[in-house]
């Protein structure tokens, strides 16, 4: 009886909590109901009609957008602190001064101001300061790193003229991001900027802003800070440039790469004058104070020293020097480079030579070349026809598709998977995965030995290497060209055999290079020694460089070796040979003409060709076998020079006979003139020498020309071979 009392109790003591719960429940959802009720009473008087019922919705909707917005931007914005937890950043403050590698000075890239003392702002001319505030940021002072108020005045504009016209950042920003950041044009970049702005006015005063602005900005050619660009374009002091270079100066701050007077002069004089009048519609200066400003605008002197400098080459080293900055621990640098001056000049002939030339016969704007010694060290660079016209480096920056000149690769891969240059393969019609790729004159030869197929630049060929021996795959051509250190990211599609990846002109010479080395890569350098600005050796290649490393076996690299030297003799690189050494070497022409390369190695240097136009636009059948052959012939030909010549790597006999004779005769004690009186001067002596030089270059390529080339004159040994000979002998007697 007494369980059942018990389980009674427990009956009802759930019947009591399921009553609460649902008692409380209603009590809530009528409280609810009320709350709501009352709600709906007091915003019934708030309630809004009509077109005030839209600017209301928008209203709300910025709103809630802004607060996101707000939420998003200080997520961002607080992450940017990490930067400045070293103090100002520091990464456009390297200062580097260049000698070439007899050790003598051909140029400097960076911030070269600071090696010379910065001018500080109370020493600059009063009309370039004002100058710089009434076109850059005429609040600077009023604001505290952001100006809302220059901010909605450019944006009005920038609406009213349909295109931004006007920027809306502070000077306070430009700095932050010349100090901290780069130039992405991202929202998540200006968030950053501007937190660092306000953080910038938080910790310096407007005069270290200022000064920091002027000695960091970059201002074209190279040089960072105003000091630098007043003596790299006017050849002075900035306490004494003119109100006209000043405006001249202060018109680089918008984009010095359009504006920069050595590019384009009267670019830099129309955005002086918009300097100019700034002045005047600011109130800083009057119209009378500015008008000798005008009508004598600026001239630079930048012209006239410009082109004394290998500034291709200094350009392609200073962010080779950044890559390895880490090491260094120094800002003010000195580095010894590879630069040849003589083989850089002789470079910038060859190309202006034929460019002049054959440029409008052939449709062809640009070329450019590398140089590279065969131990690695890079000699010469010339990225376009005139640095001083475009600053762009063709031969380090620009990917081209690179044609049959990609076809060693291949052919090597060929060679380290067990085929020889006697092997037989099918020159025949092939599909791979529904490509069908075709020989250039559409005629297939059958049995084909693969030097035979290589010289004559057959593309079934390497297309059947690629799907029968290596089945069907590209990874080990792909693998072979990372290992030779090419940094062109080359696509691993089975078009790629036949050339059809973007590669700069100096992967293509660094490529070559390791077959010139027989197999051997990781030697490419463009400089040797890096000193700090007191003299103490702080790098040098010997111990800090790339270690040598093997990409390619030996047989592999010199069997190669044995097929690119027959394309000078009996193939398309016909041009491009030389009296007194073998050429090993590759031609290389894209669809549509649209580019035209020779790469090609003698047992001294190695050196990449490249010719097309910047819009990729189609040149007039232009060939890598013509002028780009000859372009590397004629540099070729004045670097071996009274040289000690050195053969290529497996492959015997490679220096010529007749060159043999030329140094024999040059180093004997004996001549046919030593008993006849010698009565030129030196002067006369080093002219005669310069026009037999010429005559010996000019008579060797018209007897190599085959379009010019009498019936009577032998192709194997040209007339000019004797002439010349015997002209020099006289001579050097």
């Amino acid at each position: 009886m007494s369980q059942f009392r018990k389980l009674a109790c427990y009956q009802l003591l759930l019947i009591v909590f399921d009553a609460w719960i649902n008692t409380g429940i209603y009590r809530i959802g009528v409280a609810c109901s009320n709350f709501w009720e009352q709600c709906i009473m007091v915003s019934s008087f708030f309630r809004v009609r009509g077109a005030i019922r839209f600017v209301i919705e928008i209203l709300n909707e910025i709103l809630t957008l802004g607060f996101i917005g707000l939420t998003v931007f200080t997520a961002v914005g607080l992450s940017v602190f990490e930067v400045t937890k070293e103090g100002l950043g520091t990464q456009d403050d390297l200062s580097v001064t260049f000698l070439d590698r007899n050790g003598n000075v051909i140029g400097q890239r960076g911030s070269i101001s600071y090696n010379k003392n910065n001018v500080p702002v109370i020493e600059i001319p009063d009309y370039l300061i004002k100058a710089v505030l009434s076109t850059e940021d005429r609040r600077f002072f009023q604001h505290k790193g952001i100006d809302l108020h220059g901010l909605s005045r450019a944006l009005s504009q920038n609406i009213r003229a349909s295109s931004v016209i006007q920027g809306g950042s502070t000077l306070t920003q430009q700095l932050a991001k010349n100090l901290f950041l780069n130039n992405e044009r991202v929202l998540k970049r200006k968030i950053k900027e501007a937190y660092l702005a306000i953080w910038l006015e938080a910790n310096l005063s407007k005069q270290e802003i200022l000064q920091l602005y002027l000695d960091r900005a970059y201002m074209g050619g190279g040089n960072f800070g105003i000091t630098s660009a007043a003596e790299f374009y006017f050849d002075k002091n900035i306490r004494n440039i003119s109100l006209a270079e000043a405006a001249m100066l202060v018109g680089l701050f918008k984009a010095p790469g359009k504006y920069a007077p050595h590019v384009h002069l009267p670019a830099a004089r129309a955005r002086a004058n918009i300097v100019l009048s700034n002045l005047v519609e600011n109130g800083l200066m009057t119209e009378g104070q500015i008008a000798d400003a005008r009508h004598y605008p600026a001239k630079i002197v930048t012209s006239l020293k410009y082109k004394k400098h290998p500034n291709y080459f200094l350009d392609w080293v200073f962010e080779e020097i950044r890559k390895i900055r880490h090491q260094l621990h120094e800002n003010t640098l000195i580095v010894r480079t590879t630069l040849d001056l003589n083989l850089q000049k002789i470079a910038e002939e060859s190309i202006e030579f034929y460019l002049t030339k054959y440029g409008k016969q052939f449709n062809v704007s640009q070329a450019a070349t590398v140089i590279l010694a065969n131990d690695g060290s890079v000699r010469a660079i010339v990225g376009g026809r005139d640095y001083s016209a475009s600053q762009f480096n063709r031969a380090t920056q620009a990917r081209r598709q690179t044609g049959s000149s990609f076809k060693p690769y291949v052919y090597a891969i060929a060679m380290e998977n067990g085929l020889s240059p006697q092997s037989i393969v099918m020159d025949a019609p092939i599909n791979w995965g529904g490509w069908e790729p075709r020989n250039y004159d559409r005629r297939y030869t059958g049995r084909i030995d693969l030097t035979t197929a290589f010289v004559k630049s057959l593309n079934t060929v390497p297309v059947r290497i690629a799907y029968q021996h290596l089945h069907r795959s590209t990874k080990q051509i792909v693998s072979l060209i990372k290992g030779m250190g090419i940094e062109s990211p080359v696509s691993s599609h089975k078009t790629m055999v036949l050339g059809t990846s973007g590669m700069t002109v100096m992967d293509q010479a660094t490529g070559f290079n390791v077959f010139a080395n027989g197999g051997i890569a990781g030697n490419r350098h463009g400089f040797t020694q890096i000193f700090s600005a007191d003299g103490r050796m702080l790098w040098n290649w010997t111990d800090n460089g790339l270690k040598l490393r093997r990409v390619l076996s030996e047989k592999a690299a010199h069997d190669l070796n044995s097929m690119l030297i027959q394309v000078p003799i009996r193939g398309t690189g016909q041009r491009a040979a030389l009296p007194m050494t073998r050429v090993a070497g590759k031609t290389g022409t894209t669809q549509a003409y649209r580019d035209a390369w020779f790469v090609g190695f003698t047992g001294d240097y190695t050196a990449a060709v490249w010719m097309g136009n910047d819009d990729c636009s189609s040149m007039n059948r232009l060939t890598g076998g013509v002028v780009p052959a000859m372009i590397w012939q004629r540099m070729m030909f004045y670097m071996h020079q009274n040289s000690r010549l050195k053969p290529i790597q497996g492959i015997e006999n490679s220096l010529l006979i007749a060159s043999d004779a030329v140094r024999t005769n040059e180093n004997s004690r004996t001549s046919p003139l030593q008993d006849r009186p010698m009565t030129l001067s030196t002067e006369s002596l080093q002219i005669i020498r310069e026009i037999a030089t010429a005559l010996q270059h000019e008579l060797y390529t018209l007897a190599r020309n085959p379009a010019h080339q009498p019936e009577k004159w032998s192709p194997h040994v040209p007339v000019s071979d004797k002439l010349t000979f015997e002209l020099r002998s006289e001579i050097r007697e």
